[in-house]
Formats: C-alpha cells, sequence, structure tokens
C-alpha cells in the first residue's frame, strides 16, 4: 500500500480493547465510503476490503464495458478501449473491477481521511465509556491517584480512565497521595463537550449503604436489607437495617463480635462513628432507637406535621443532642420526623435565669451552640467543666470563659 501512515493508523487502534474486530471494520469501511463518496459521487459500486488486524486494504471499483462513444457514466461506466488494457478478452456489457489506489484519492483527501478515522474512533471510544460508567452508577469503584489539585482529586482507573473526586465529595479527613488507592462511589456521569466527565464521591449515603454490601455477607444475600441510611460525612452516620428472618439479629450481624465486622468500614471513612439500628414501623419505637445511645423517657409524636416532643431525663439530654447537634440531626433524618428535645422536670430554678435573657450580651449563634447540648440556662453552663464544654461544643476555650464572667456576674449582682 502507498500510504504508510494510513496503514499506522489502522495498526494504532486495532489493539484497542474498547473496540472489538468487527465495530473498528464498520467505522474504516464508513470512513473510506465517504472519502470515495467526496472523490466520485457515490459510492455504490465500490467494494472495501479491510484487514484491520494487518493494518492493509482493498478498494474495488465495478463499472460496466461500453463502447467507446457510449460513455456517460464515468464513476459506473468504462470504454470497451480502457477495459482491453486491464484484459485484452472484455466485452461490451460486461463487469470490470478495478482496483483503486489510495494515491489516486489525492494526498489532502487522505490526510482528511485519517483525521476522520481517528475522530470516529475517538467518538467510539467516548460512547462506550459513558454508557460503561452510566451502568456504574450507584456502585463502588476503586482507582488510583494521579494527580491532586486543591479542589479536585484526579483518579485514573485499570483501563487508563480519568475519574473526578471533588473537594466536596471527599470525606474531610481524606488526605491523598500520587499512587494511593481511592475508593468511592459513581456518583454520575456528565458529558463535557463529547468527553464524558466521571464523578466520583466518597460522601454520599449510598457509599456507606454499599460498604455494608461488600463487607457484610447478609446484607449481599440480602437476609439483611438496609431501609435507610443518613451521614455526616466523617463525623457520624445512622444506619436502619432490617431482616424478614427471625433468626437473624441485623445489628448483632452487621456489627460483627466487639465490632469486627465493622470496624473496616469505619477506617474506611475516616473513623465516621456508625450507629446501626434495628428498623420498625413502630415510631415511637424508631424514634427511641434513633436517638440512641440517649435513652429516651417518652415520646409525643405529631404525625399530620412530623414532629415529635422527646422527653428525656437530664443527664440524657447531651446523649441525644451529640456533639455538634449531630446525633438528633441524624436521628431526625433517619426518622423523618422533626424532633424537639424536653428535659423532664424543666422548670427553671427560682433563681436561674433563661440563656435566652442574656442575648443583649451573648451572640444568638453562642446561645445555640450550649441549646445544642441541651443547656438552656445559666446555672446548667455554670455546673459544666470548661475543658468539657469545648470538648462537647464547637465554641473557642475564650468564647466559653467570656460567657461564663458575664453569666456570674448577673449572679453577683
Amino acid at each position: 500500500m502507498e500510504n504508510i501512515a494510513l496503514i499506522e493508523s489502522f495498526s494504532e487502534f486495532k489493539d484497542d480493547k474498547l473496540i472489538d474486530r468487527v465495530t473498528l471494520m464498520a467505522i474504516l469501511e464508513d470512513v473510506f465510503r465517504n472519502a470515495l463518496k467526496k472523490k466520485y459521487g457515490s459510492d455504490d459500486n465500490f467494494d472495501i476490503i479491510i484487514n484491520p488486524d494487518k493494518g492493509d486494504m482493498e478498494i474495488w471499483r465495478r463499472r460496466i464495458v461500453v463502447a467507446d462513444d457510449d460513455l456517460d457514466l464515468e464513476n459506473e461506466e468504462i470504454t470497451l478501449t480502457e477495459a482491453r488494457k486491464i484484459e485484452p478478452d472484455f466485452e461490451i456489457g460486461e463487469e470490470v473491477s478495478e482496483e483503486v489506489k489510495l494515491i489516486d484519492l489525492g494526498r489532502r483527501a487522505i490526510l482528511a481521511l485519517r483525521q476522520n478515522l481517528i475522530s470516529k474512533i475517538h467518538e467510539h471510544d467516548n460512547t462506550n465509556l459513558y454508557k460503561q460508567f452510566k451502568d456504574l452508577i450507584g456502585e463502588i469503584y476503586t482507582a488510583e491517584v494521579h494527580h491532586v489539585r486543591p479542589r479536585v482529586v484526579i483518579l485514573v482507573d485499570d483501563e487508563g480512565n480519568e475519574i473526578v473526586l471533588p473537594k466536596e465529595k471527599q470525606i474531610p479527613s481524606d488526605f491523598f497521595r500520587k499512587g494511593d488507592n481511592v475508593k468511592g462511589i459513581i456518583e454520575s456521569v456528565e458529558l463535557k463537550g463529547n468527553k464524558p466527565q466521571i464523578i466520583m464521591s466518597r460522601t454520599a449515603p449510598g457509599f456507606l449503604e454499599k460498604l455494608f454490601e461488600q463487607e457484610i455477607p447478609e446484607v449481599f444475600d440480602g437476609l439483611i436489607m438496609i431501609k435507610n441510611v443518613v451521614r455526616i460525612p466523617g463525623e457520624k452516620a445512622k444506619v436502619a437495617v432490617d431482616s424478614y428472618d427471625d433468626r437473624i439479629d441485623p445489628v448483632g450481624a452487621c456489627v460483627g463480635m466487639k465490632g469486627s465486622r465493622i470496624h473496616g468500614i469505619v477506617r474506611e471513612l475516616g473513623n465516621e462513628n456508625i450507629d446501626v439500628i434495628n428498623y420498625t414501623t413502630n415510631m415511637q419505637l424508631y424514634i427511641t432507637r434513633a436517638l440512641s445511645p440517649a435513652k429516651v423517657s417518652s415520646i409525643k409524636i405529631d404525625e399530620e406535621n412530623k414532629r415529635a416532643e422527646v422527653f428525656l431525663k437530664l443527664e440524657e439530654v447531651s446523649k441525644a443532642i451529640g456533639r455538634g447537634g449531630h446525633n438528633i440531626k441524624l436521628a431526625g433524618q433517619l426518622t423523618g420526623y422533626e424532633l424537639d428535645v424536653i428535659r423532664e422536670g424543666a422548670a427553671v430554678e427560682e433563681d436561674d435565669v433563661e440563656l435566652t435573657e442574656f442575648s443583649d450580651e451573648i451572640d444568638g449563634w453562642v446561645i445555640d451552640e450550649f441549646a445544642k447540648i441541651g443547656l438552656d440556662t445559666a446555672r446548667s453552663i455554670l455546673k459544666q467543666d470548661v475543658a468539657d464544654l469545648v470538648r462537647r461544643t464547637d465554641l473557642e476555650e475564650e468564647t466559653i470563659l467570656e460567657v461564663i464572667k458575664i453569666l456570674k456576674e448577673e449572679f453577683e449582682d
């Protein structure tokens, strides 16, 4: 064949694992037929024989022999004189097959043909890649860190496909170096121009659910069902599980002896605290379980407005609310109810003062931080250890000391 570059174009793609031999041949034939249409006006009377494994091809043009003075369609007919130059025994009305050399198409056409071939191969690759990862949305996937940027980590899988892990899809404690293997779920596939962009997430509740399927055989086999998953990535998560088989303890099976089964999941999620609870359609019991580790005294449910008043003893309030309000927030998300914590016997002591009374001197967001851990009066705060308050809230020690100073001044007066 005359054109070496074109042969190399074949070889460049013949081993591409995304393209089978039949598909590659179809792409090649389409590219060459387009080139023939531009050159001759029609490709109906051309036969293209391609061998993509060897990187060679043949193009044959079929024409009917006509008398020398009857030539009307140059592409479809050949004069008797010209035909007999090919074979001396040709007669009028017979069909002549003649090989078309690529050089006959012209140098410019050959260069355009090669570019068209490369473009169609890439288009096919991108279409296949888009379909492949569309089918993987919601599934766990592992890839290697290729490049770390401030707002995104670029990953590459074993096939050389690029996967994007944005900063907001990373667990806050995540820290990656080039070459690290990263696990997450394929969250979405977006087309950016003609190229698909594959987005991975480690913060989606679905990632935790898939980790349960991967690590706990009973979940994978369908013996234990995950009814709901809620997360504050890297901090805390709650998972509601159920089983139709009374012989199976779904919580015990998920956690394992001394936490052996769930330990790997916790480690993968940056030591995220995971509460596994038994699902139930009894909403009072479900809310009680969701607020674990706090012990609930009683619950008053407003089904119409999806609200519930939860009554707890004073020492249980901080457990129900949790650090930064995480426990009660997740319990609400898990159950679908807005939960209001009410302390039993919460009447304010005669010489105590509601914290909201100090709103002129203490910022509202600071008052809210104390309320999140069940401290809503002056004396309830003054009874606490400062170091403990720093640990249980998102407040700085300096801010807490300033609040205590204000409260002490009130009682000294």
